[in-house]
């Protein structure tokens, strides 16, 4: 099926110079042909016409020469005409006679239709004047007649001035295209920054008044979302430490206990707890004093393998540079890694440098995760089939935070089989 849009420009600024460009091509098109075809062969008829009555007249006189009341003096300068009822009879390309000029069909049919006679019209090189030739009481007479008075002859600077004045039209709007463009542009710009938790300090609301409000709500989206992360952060930091005064309490009075069965699992729990404790508070930490800087991505991924007691094999690109946190992004990989070295005995981690983003996949030859609950894994907490759930200890934020961190970076984390049979996870980071 036929659209118009797959034929179109896709980009904003192309197809804002289409709309500008192509009503003012079309107009001149049409505006030059109808000139053209239409007024002027109209104009140049009616001259024509005109022509033909005058050289009628000469053709009367010629005629009846000798008989007419009219002299030859009076009818020259009435007339504005120059005429002989004798002209030569020598070949008119003997004399240079040039039988090519514009409208000359046009003039020749009207002199035949009001003569009656063969005529034959053209310019000469010598003086640039109508020469028209017809026969008349058994001689040839000629009439020369102005150009100028026979055609329209500087028509085409209409059409000149006209593709001038378009020019600059388009040129002045091109102009100011440039600068709406620019600025929506600019938005786009940091708004994509943002959404990778980065600053853009020289950006300001400009354009348009409607690309400036936008401009405004981006921003002021940026503010209210860096307060919200915040927040959360210093939240969860405070509830982390003040937990961490009462599980001691409890440690320690479980300590003077004799130990028994119960004991012993209500100190696994307190160890459980404190080590969730420690994991939320390493990642208020990091998200606190974690800069956006440029780094070896392929290096991190091989640091953070390299930190499990199992050799991971890294295969890639031994370096691939993006823009991030380094300590968020080493955390994700991590958790990504943790998975899948508990849940699998083979793990694989592959890098891939694209020409957009750099994506790491970890593949593991457990039991993976069914298809359908890929998004459930994702969230805080959530525990899926006892396949993926063998690690009590965990704190079931591994997936999810690692996805923050990515999507933070303008990326994000996909799940997907293994071709170990297992589970695959794609963290992708754009350059």
């Amino acid at each position: 099926m036929f659209r118009l849009r797959d034929i179109t420009p896709r980009g904003l600024y192309a197809r804002s110079l289409l709309m500008v460009v192509l009503p003012v091509v079309l107009i001149l098109t049409l505006t030059t042909w109808y000139y053209y075809d239409s007024h002027i062969a109209e104009v140049n008829r009616k001259l024509g016409q005109s022509i033909a009555r005058d050289v009628s007249v000469v053709q009367d006189f010629c005629e009846r020469r000798g008989q007419s009341p009219v002299s030859r003096g009076i009818i020259a300068t009435r007339l504005d005409l120059t005429f002989s009822c004798d002209a030569p009879q020598a070949a008119p390309e003997a004399e240079g006679f040039l039988e090519a000029f514009s409208y000359r069909n046009v003039l020749r049919e009207e002199l035949n239709m009001r003569l009656g006679v063969p005529v034959i019209v053209g310019l000469s090189p010598n003086d640039s004047l109508i020469h028209i030739r017809f026969p008349a009481a058994g001689k040839t007479a000629e009439v020369l007649v102005e150009r100028k008075r026979a055609v329209t002859i500087t028509s085409h600077f209409f059409i000149v001035w006209v593709i001038i004045f378009s020019l600059m039209m388009i040129a002045l709007a091109v102009a100011f295209l440039n600068q709406q463009v620019r600025s929506i542009l600019s938005l786009s710009k940091a708004a994509r920054a943002f959404g990778r938790g980065r600053d853009v300090p020289d950006f300001r609301p400009s354009g348009a008044n409607e690309v400036r409000e936008a401009a405004r709500a981006v921003i002021d989206m940026k503010s209210r979302l860096t307060a919200f992360a915040e927040q959360r952060t210093a939240m969860l930091a405070g509830v982390s430490h003040d937990l961490r005064t009462p599980l001691t309490r409890l440690k320690l009075s479980l300590a003077m206990m004799d130990e028994t069965d119960e004991i012993r699992a209500m100190k696994a729990d307190l160890d459980d707890m404190g080590m969730m404790l420690e994991g939320y508070l390493a990642f208020a930490r990091g998200e606190e004093s974690d800069e956006l800087t440029e780094l070896d991505f392929a290096a991190l991924v091989r640091e953070a393998a390299a930190g499990f007691s199992e050799d991971i094999p890294v295969s890639g690109p031994d370096a691939i540079l993006v823009k991030g946190r380094r300590l968020a992004i080493k955390r994700a990989l991590t958790n990504l890694i943790s998975n899948a070295v508990k849940f699998g005995e083979t793990v694989q981690v592959t890098l891939v440098d694209g020409p957009h983003a750099a994506e790491v996949h970890i593949d593991d030859d457990g039991p993976g995760i069914p298809k359908d609950r890929y998004e459930e894994a994702f969230r805080p907490f959530s525990r899926l089939d006892e396949a993926r759930t063998q690690n009590t200890s965990g704190i079931g934020l591994g997936l999810s935070l690692a996805r923050d961190t990515a999507r933070a970076h303008g990326g994000d984390l996909r799940l997907s089989e293994s071709a170990l049979g297992g589970l695959r996870a794609s963290l992708r980071l754009p350059h």
